[in-house]
């Protein structure tokens, strides 16, 4: 056999298994981006439609004067507003993210008032000097006038009987007459415009 036919087909050996290589890293990059997605849905967090939601303390850091209660006053603004529509939003970042979503709340309170719409975000941490720090500097930048923004008596994780998913960046339970009607909850960067948007679209689930 001539050498450049001898070179030709090693070379097509070798083209060959690279081609399989290649298909194979390609169809393991598949399956791993396959697996974070079952993950990332099978993510769970807070109290699950049918449940019910129960009394917890917070300190009012910032949001609404509104609603009459004093910045830096222990209330349970769940126990406040009692059988109405609700939207409680368990948050450990405070970044531009939550600020998109504490603006479309607030628009949603405004646009829903002959409902009663009443929403809140609670800042969770290690820190609850920290928190209530984080809690004004959102309240500065959203500027929401009808959101309070609060940290939980139970900081760390939120209320325990809640079951705030540890691995969840963000929970957001929407309820009426106490009873859980649908449930968000996103793991690490996972909330963006899309989400925001999935979450207002479940808000008049639970308008009365």
């Amino acid at each position: 056999m001539p050498p450049t036919n001898l070179f030709y087909d090693l070379g097509s050996f070798y083209e060959e298994r690279l081609m399989r290589l290649m298909q194979t890293f390609l169809a393991g990059m598949a399956l791993l981006a396959g697996m974070s997605l079952a993950v990332a849905a099978e993510l769970k967090s807070g109290k699950q439609p049918g449940d019910m939601i129960g009394a917890f303390d917070v300190v009012k850091c910032a949001g609404t004067e509104a609603d009459g209660v004093d910045l830096g006053t222990k209330l349970c603004y769940r126990c406040k507003y009692g059988n109405r529509p609700m939207v409680m939003v368990f948050s450990r970042k405070s970044d531009d993210s939550i600020s998109g979503l504490v603006k479309k709340l607030d628009a949603a309170v405004e646009k829903n008032s002959d409902d009663q719409l009443a929403a809140f975000v609670n800042l969770l941490g290690d820190n609850e000097d920290a928190l209530e720090a984080h809690a004004k500097e959102l309240g500065k930048k959203v500027a929401a006038p009808r959101v309070p923004i609060v940290v939980p008596v139970e900081y760390e994780n939120g209320p325990a009987d809640y079951g705030i998913n540890p691995d969840a960046e963000v929970t957001v339970i929407l309820a009426v007459k106490g009873t859980v009607v649908a449930n968000h909850a996103y793991g690490p960067g996972q909330l963006n415009k899309k989400a925001v948007d999935q979450i207002l679209a479940d808000v008049p689930k639970i308008l009365q």
